[in-house]
């Protein structure tokens, strides 16, 4: 893989959940909820803007593999699909990676609005 200093291009085998050719899922370090991955492209690339359709391809294949496995592992009820693209939308570890975050009935009082509450005051309308 890419950059020796990039914590998502030095992982170690036994921590990659899932994989395909191009991407590999990984559970998040600091989960939003049980389950919650994150599927990261092999190549090191910061933005979803530089990845090949080949690799577009390969991570939406593999979010739809992990989809699965998490329906099995964790049962959720629903899921928020995310991509922090740059710093000032909160992207702090500049290798692009995905958040499947799996949703579970009654984990927030109102969910209505979903990914629009990453600005607060936005989600609910």
């Amino acid at each position: 893989m890419g950059s020796e200093s990039c914590i998502f291009c030095t992982i170690e085998p036994e921590e990659m959940v899932l994989e395909n050719s191009c991407a590999y899922a990984r559970y998040d370090m600091h989960p939003v909820s049980p389950g919650h991955l994150l599927i990261i492209p092999k190549r090191h690339f910061g933005s979803v803007f530089e990845a090949t359709e080949a690799e577009l391809s390969a991570l939406w294949n593999l979010i739809t593999v992990a989809r699965l496995y998490l329906n099995e592992e964790y049962s959720p009820d629903g899921y928020n699909i995310g991509i922090n693209e740059g710093s000032v939308a909160g992207q702090t570890i500049m290798h692009l990676h995905i958040h499947l975050i799996p949703r579970y009935s009654g984990d927030m009082k109102d969910p209505r609005g979903g990914v629009r509450g990453v600005i607060p005051g936005k989600q609910q309308y």
